[in-house]
């Protein structure tokens, strides 16, 4: 069984916490159960990339860990006699503390208590500061009264050493009407860009306003601001979450059989050479959705 949800406080890191349910019989087949847990967990990490997995229940002989590494395992003490049987898996080292507690009823499984150990990431990392360059609309003409106004000569005598000016000092002068210190965190999403922000504040004073006809612009022009920025060539990464180790055996097995050198064929004579340009190759890459898995998923598009 799958639960996907999303609470008021979680760590921004994540966007969604996914629990599922596992109960696995003792003569059931492992390999299959297994096979169908790989399916079933790659599929909802394809839809939640950012999400954070739960996954626990009755084992019993089967194994989670073989056919998805990435995942840690929280209990470990036993619980069903000398055998532990209920397990926990999550996406996070140390995400949780397990602590055998009593058992309900006439169960013969203990219960397990798990103690949040988790930190987020704005815990774990300081705050880092960076000079950006800013250049607004009417940035030309503020440079130009900045320029006017500033005494070149002070800056001279201070970058002048035994009768030989600095030029980079001057160059730190000019560039310094134009740079700005911001404060950037680890968990920031890397698509809140100044637009995102502005939007995200028109937002929030339409709702503090009141203004429903407001509202319901700027959260429209919010979710489209955001998708425009996530389309960015910067943000553009490899959208398959999913492990590799299905496909990873056959590739390896190509490579130890060829073992021909590569050759390069020879161009006929008639054949024109491909020719693209940066609009059409811009084009191309601003179909592909950054958030879709490759491959035909199962058939499905």
């Amino acid at each position: 069984m799958f639960v996907k949800c999303r609470p008021f406080y979680l760590p921004r890191e994540f966007t969604a916490i996914v629990i599922v349910v596992v109960y696995i019989p003792p003569c059931a087949n492992a390999k299959d159960a297994l096979r169908e847990l790989y399916s079933a967990i790659s599929e909802q990490q394809t839809n939640n990339p950012d999400g954070f997995f739960i996954i626990a229940g009755d084992f019993n002989h089967a194994n989670l860990k073989s056919v998805l590494p990435k995942f840690y395992q929280h209990v470990n003490f036993a619980t069903r006699g000398n055998n532990t049987l209920d397990l926990v898996y999550t996406t996070e080292k140390n995400a949780y503390k397990a602590e055998p507690r009593p058992h309900l009823g006439y169960s013969d499984h203990i219960s397990v208590m798990l103690i949040p150990a988790y930190r987020p990431l704005l815990k774990l990392t300081k705050p880092v500061q960076k000079e950006i360059t800013v250049w607004p609309d009417n940035a030309t003409s503020t440079l130009q009264d900045c320029f006017q106004c500033t005494d070149w000569n002070m800056f001279g005598e201070a970058a002048t050493y035994n009768n030989h000016t600095d030029l980079h000092e001057y160059t730190e002068t000019v560039t310094a009407y134009i740079k700005k210190t911001i404060t950037t965190r680890v968990n920031q999403k890397p698509w809140m860009t100044a637009e995102v922000r502005g939007l995200l504040k028109t937002r929030d004073d339409a709702f503090r306003l009141g203004d429903k006809a407001a509202l319901k612009t700027a959260r429209a022009n919010l979710s489209r601001g955001i998708k425009q920025a996530k389309r960015l060539p910067s943000l553009i990464t490899s959208p398959c979450h999913r492990p590799v180790m299905m496909t990873q055996p056959s590739q390896t097995h190509f490579e130890m059989q060829n073992d021909t050198p590569a050759q390069k064929l020879p161009t006929p004579p008639n054949n024109q050479a491909l020719c693209l340009s940066p609009a059409d190759v811009r084009k191309t890459l601003s179909r592909v959705n950054p958030r879709k898995a490759a491959g035909p998923d199962q058939g499905r598009r």
